[in-house]
């Protein structure tokens, strides 16, 4: 059975997405713990509610990424998982951290990679003027929203749209998207060539 640390900041709305994907569809894992880099994250509420461990790195507590990336690094590696899971964990991490957990650290991504890196992706694509959005599950790397693309999932811009409206009909789609992603990693049915992300039908 794999274990998945998953990595949150706010209210992690895609880590319970995934918690429920995994008790309703009795996933071959468990989700050994949820980290947050802030001690009033609502996810950790939710997780804690579920009886899964949770624990706290604080970023303020370290004078630099590197030493706070050494301490998470520590927390992750003590419940011994074999995928990492981003789920709005608002930290820029360091290429060492991410080189420890290469091909077996996920995230997602508000837009259609490589449309739109890094904040404020909403207002981005509306500025843009494009007709569709949407999200993206990527593996991670050193560079920031660059990794290999594991699923992607299309989202219509309509005219009127706002960033509030447009990131509401994008999370509907983050929902369904990234637990998905998920399983296909849980299920081994992921394999990462030539930079590329292969998904082995089931």
């Amino acid at each position: 059975m794999k274990s998945i640390v998953i990595l949150i900041s706010g209210r992690g709305s895609n880590m319970e997405a995934i918690v429920r994907a995994a008790q309703t569809e009795q996933w071959p894992a468990r989700i050994t713990a949820v980290i947050s880099n802030r001690a009033d994250a609502a996810g950790l509420t939710f997780a804690a509610a579920q009886g899964i461990p949770t624990a706290v790195v604080a970023n303020k507590d370290y004078p630099d990424r590197e030493r706070f990336d050494a301490a998470l690094r520590t927390v992750i590696d003590g419940f011994s998982p074999d995928l990492i899971v981003l789920a709005g964990f608002m930290r820029i991490l360091t290429a060492p951290f991410v080189q420890h957990y290469a091909g077996r650290m996920l995230n997602i991504h508000p837009s259609l990679l490589p449309s739109f890196p890094g904040i404020a992706t909403h207002r981005q694509a509306l500025a843009a003027g494009v007709k569709v959005h949407g999200v993206t599950v990527h593996f991670v790397t050193a560079t920031l929203d660059n990794g290999p693309i594991v699923a992607q999932a299309v989202v219509p811009v309509h005219q009127g749209d706002t960033e509030q409206t447009l990131e509401a009909r994008v999370l509907i789609e983050e929902h369904q998207l990234y637990p998905r992603a998920v399983r296909w990693f849980i299920e081994d049915s992921l394999t990462i060539e030539d930079g590329r992300v292969l998904v082995s039908e089931q």
